[in-house]
Protein backbone atom coordinates (compact mmCIF):
# COMPACT_ATOMS: atom_id res chain seq x y z
CA UNK A 1 0.00 0.00 0.00
CA UNK A 2 0.66 3.30 0.44
CA UNK A 3 4.04 5.13 2.63
CA UNK A 4 1.76 8.04 3.43
CA UNK A 5 0.22 7.38 7.04
CA UNK A 6 -3.53 6.51 7.66
CA UNK A 7 -6.02 9.11 8.72
CA UNK A 8 -4.66 10.70 12.00
CA UNK A 9 -5.71 8.85 15.22
CA UNK A 10 -7.30 10.98 18.21
CA UNK A 11 -4.33 8.61 20.17
CA UNK A 12 -0.84 10.41 20.85
CA UNK A 13 2.39 8.49 20.78
CA UNK A 14 1.64 6.10 17.78
CA UNK A 15 2.72 6.05 14.44
CA UNK A 16 2.68 3.71 11.51
CA UNK A 17 4.98 0.95 11.00
CA UNK A 18 6.16 -0.31 8.19
CA UNK A 19 7.54 -4.47 7.21
CA UNK A 20 10.76 -4.81 6.20
CA UNK A 21 9.74 -5.48 2.61
CA UNK A 22 9.30 -2.90 0.64
CA UNK A 23 5.97 -3.15 -1.35
CA UNK A 24 7.10 -4.36 -4.69
CA UNK A 25 8.80 -7.39 -2.87
CA UNK A 26 5.39 -7.86 -0.92
CA UNK A 27 3.38 -8.03 -3.31
CA UNK A 28 6.26 -10.54 -5.91
CA UNK A 29 6.00 -12.95 -2.96
CA UNK A 30 2.13 -12.96 -2.38
CA UNK A 31 1.74 -13.40 -5.66
CA UNK A 32 -0.26 -10.33 -6.97
CA UNK A 33 -1.70 -7.05 -4.86
CA UNK A 34 -4.45 -6.64 -3.12
CA UNK A 35 -7.67 -4.65 -3.09
CA UNK A 36 -10.87 -4.16 -1.93
CA UNK A 37 -13.85 -5.09 -3.70
CA UNK A 38 -16.71 -2.97 -2.35
CA UNK A 39 -20.42 -4.36 -3.06
CA UNK A 40 -23.17 -2.04 -2.38
CA UNK A 41 -26.61 -2.28 -2.70
CA UNK A 42 -30.49 -2.51 -1.47
CA UNK A 43 -31.06 -5.38 1.20
CA UNK A 44 -31.90 -8.65 -0.96
CA UNK A 45 -30.31 -7.14 -3.81
CA UNK A 46 -27.75 -10.07 -3.87
CA UNK A 47 -24.57 -8.51 -2.73
CA UNK A 48 -23.52 -11.18 0.00
CA UNK A 49 -24.25 -14.43 -2.78
CA UNK A 50 -22.52 -12.90 -5.61
CA UNK A 51 -19.54 -11.84 -3.36
CA UNK A 52 -19.18 -15.73 -2.20
CA UNK A 53 -19.65 -16.55 -5.61
CA UNK A 54 -16.68 -14.85 -6.71
CA UNK A 55 -14.69 -15.95 -3.45
CA UNK A 56 -15.18 -18.94 -4.26
CA UNK A 57 -14.06 -18.94 -8.09
CA UNK A 58 -11.33 -16.70 -6.60
CA UNK A 59 -10.05 -19.23 -4.29
CA UNK A 60 -10.30 -22.09 -6.98
CA UNK A 61 -8.21 -19.85 -9.27
CA UNK A 62 -5.79 -20.14 -6.89
CA UNK A 63 -6.28 -16.13 -5.70
CA UNK A 64 -5.93 -15.20 -1.39
CA UNK A 65 -10.25 -13.60 -1.11
CA UNK A 66 -11.97 -12.90 1.27
CA UNK A 67 -15.57 -11.98 2.38
CA UNK A 68 -16.67 -9.55 4.56
CA UNK A 69 -19.91 -9.87 5.43
CA UNK A 70 -22.22 -7.30 6.85
CA UNK A 71 -24.49 -9.87 9.05
CA UNK A 72 -21.26 -11.41 9.93
CA UNK A 73 -19.29 -8.26 11.41
CA UNK A 74 -22.12 -7.36 13.36
CA UNK A 75 -21.68 -10.56 15.31
CA UNK A 76 -18.74 -9.56 16.73
CA UNK A 77 -16.53 -6.26 15.56
CA UNK A 78 -19.64 -4.23 14.72
CA UNK A 79 -22.33 -5.60 17.70
CA UNK A 80 -22.17 -2.63 19.45
CA UNK A 81 -23.92 -0.39 16.73
CA UNK A 82 -27.33 -0.14 15.46
CA UNK A 83 -28.92 1.27 12.31
CA UNK A 84 -28.89 4.62 13.05
CA UNK A 85 -27.33 7.23 10.22
CA UNK A 86 -24.19 8.00 12.64
CA UNK A 87 -24.05 3.98 13.12
CA UNK A 88 -24.07 3.08 9.91
CA UNK A 89 -21.58 5.31 8.90
CA UNK A 90 -19.24 3.96 12.04
CA UNK A 91 -20.06 0.68 10.79
CA UNK A 92 -18.40 1.65 7.08
CA UNK A 93 -15.66 3.31 9.07
CA UNK A 94 -14.41 0.28 10.75
CA UNK A 95 -15.01 -2.32 8.05
CA UNK A 96 -13.05 0.25 5.68
CA UNK A 97 -10.39 0.02 8.13
CA UNK A 98 -10.16 -3.44 8.16
CA UNK A 99 -10.72 -4.35 4.51
CA UNK A 100 -7.76 -1.97 4.18
CA UNK A 101 -5.28 -3.99 6.49
CA UNK A 102 -6.49 -7.27 4.67
CA UNK A 103 -6.04 -5.70 1.28
CA UNK A 104 -2.54 -4.58 2.31
CA UNK A 105 -2.04 -8.53 3.11
CA UNK A 106 -2.23 -9.10 -0.42
CA UNK A 107 -5.86 -10.82 -0.45
CA UNK A 108 -9.16 -9.67 -2.79
CA UNK A 109 -11.37 -8.17 0.28
CA UNK A 110 -14.44 -8.82 -1.08
CA UNK A 111 -17.01 -6.27 1.39
CA UNK A 112 -21.18 -7.06 0.96
CA UNK A 113 -22.76 -3.60 3.15
CA UNK A 114 -25.81 -1.90 1.98
CA UNK A 115 -23.47 1.34 2.79
CA UNK A 116 -26.38 3.32 1.66
CA UNK A 117 -24.72 7.31 1.33
CA UNK A 118 -22.19 8.15 -0.83
CA UNK A 119 -20.05 9.87 1.42
CA UNK A 120 -19.35 6.46 3.58
CA UNK A 121 -18.17 4.75 0.44
CA UNK A 122 -16.39 7.64 -0.67
CA UNK A 123 -14.41 7.68 2.78
CA UNK A 124 -13.34 4.05 2.50
CA UNK A 125 -12.02 5.05 -1.18
CA UNK A 126 -9.89 7.43 0.40
CA UNK A 127 -8.34 4.73 2.37
CA UNK A 128 -7.04 2.56 -0.32
CA UNK A 129 -4.72 4.04 -2.10
CA UNK A 130 -3.48 3.27 -5.87
CA UNK A 131 -6.71 2.76 -7.33
CA UNK A 132 -7.17 -0.61 -5.30
CA UNK A 133 -10.96 0.59 -4.46
CA UNK A 134 -13.58 -1.29 -6.81
CA UNK A 135 -17.15 -0.37 -6.63
CA UNK A 136 -19.80 -3.19 -7.54
CA UNK A 137 -23.23 -1.42 -7.60
CA UNK A 138 -25.06 -4.09 -7.28
CA UNK A 139 -27.91 -3.29 -8.72
CA UNK A 140 -31.72 -5.04 -8.44
CA UNK A 141 -35.29 -3.08 -8.82
CA UNK A 142 -36.46 -2.43 -5.34
CA UNK A 143 -39.55 -4.81 -6.27
CA UNK A 144 -37.08 -7.78 -6.71
CA UNK A 145 -35.23 -6.79 -3.65
CA UNK A 146 -38.98 -6.61 -1.91
CA UNK A 147 -40.37 -10.11 -3.13
CA UNK A 148 -37.30 -11.95 -2.02
CA UNK A 149 -37.33 -10.33 1.28
CA UNK A 150 -35.38 -13.58 3.05
CA UNK A 151 -35.54 -12.02 6.59
CA UNK A 152 -38.75 -10.42 6.17
CA UNK A 153 -37.35 -7.13 6.80
CA UNK A 154 -39.33 -5.57 4.01
CA UNK A 155 -42.37 -6.49 5.57
CA UNK A 156 -41.40 -5.11 8.79
CA UNK A 157 -40.03 -1.70 7.31
CA UNK A 158 -43.75 -1.87 5.36
CA UNK A 159 -45.49 -2.29 8.62
CA UNK A 160 -43.73 0.51 10.50
CA UNK A 161 -42.03 -1.99 12.79
CA UNK A 162 -38.36 -1.29 11.67
CA UNK A 163 -37.78 2.50 11.00
CA UNK A 164 -34.81 4.00 8.67
CA UNK A 165 -35.00 1.22 6.80
CA UNK A 166 -32.80 1.60 3.52
CA UNK A 167 -35.04 1.81 0.05
CA UNK A 168 -38.01 2.58 2.55
CA UNK A 169 -38.11 4.68 5.11
CA UNK A 170 -34.50 6.17 4.41
CA UNK A 171 -32.53 6.93 1.42
CA UNK A 172 -29.99 4.81 -0.82
CA UNK A 173 -27.65 6.93 -2.56
CA UNK A 174 -26.90 4.63 -6.14
CA UNK A 175 -23.14 4.99 -7.20
CA UNK A 176 -22.91 7.54 -9.69
CA UNK A 177 -19.69 5.91 -11.48
CA UNK A 178 -18.96 2.21 -9.99
CA UNK A 179 -16.55 0.54 -11.50
CA UNK A 180 -18.68 -2.38 -12.06
CA UNK A 181 -22.21 -1.67 -12.58
CA UNK A 182 -23.92 -5.61 -11.96
CA UNK A 183 -27.69 -5.43 -13.44
CA UNK A 184 -28.77 -8.46 -11.81
CA UNK A 185 -32.55 -8.67 -12.99
CA UNK A 186 -32.63 -11.46 -15.18
CA UNK A 187 -29.03 -13.01 -14.66
CA UNK A 188 -27.72 -16.34 -13.10
CA UNK A 189 -25.41 -15.97 -9.98
CA UNK A 190 -23.27 -17.37 -12.16
CA UNK A 191 -23.19 -14.56 -14.74
CA UNK A 192 -23.16 -12.24 -12.28
CA UNK A 193 -19.70 -13.49 -10.50
CA UNK A 194 -17.95 -13.69 -14.14
CA UNK A 195 -18.87 -9.88 -14.70
CA UNK A 196 -17.21 -8.77 -11.09
CA UNK A 197 -14.58 -11.38 -12.12
CA UNK A 198 -14.05 -9.41 -15.26
CA UNK A 199 -14.53 -6.26 -13.79
CA UNK A 200 -11.97 -6.82 -11.12
CA UNK A 201 -9.45 -8.33 -13.55
CA UNK A 202 -9.60 -5.62 -15.84
CA UNK A 203 -7.70 -3.65 -13.13
CA UNK A 204 -5.33 -5.66 -13.19
CA UNK A 205 -6.13 -7.53 -9.67
CA UNK A 206 -6.82 -11.46 -8.77
CA UNK A 207 -4.58 -12.92 -11.00
CA UNK A 208 -3.53 -16.83 -10.88
CA UNK A 209 -1.33 -16.97 -7.80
Amino acid sequence: MSDADPKPSTSTNVKWHHGELDEATRERLLGGPGCVVWFTGLSGSGKSTVARRVERRLLEDGVRAYVLDGDNLRHGLNGDLGFTAEDRTENIRRVGEVARLMADAGLVVLSAFVSPYAADRDRVRGLVPGGRFIEVFVDTPLAVCEARDPKGLYKKARAGVISDFTGISAPYEAPPAPEVHLQTDGKSIDVCAAEVMQGIRDRGYANRA
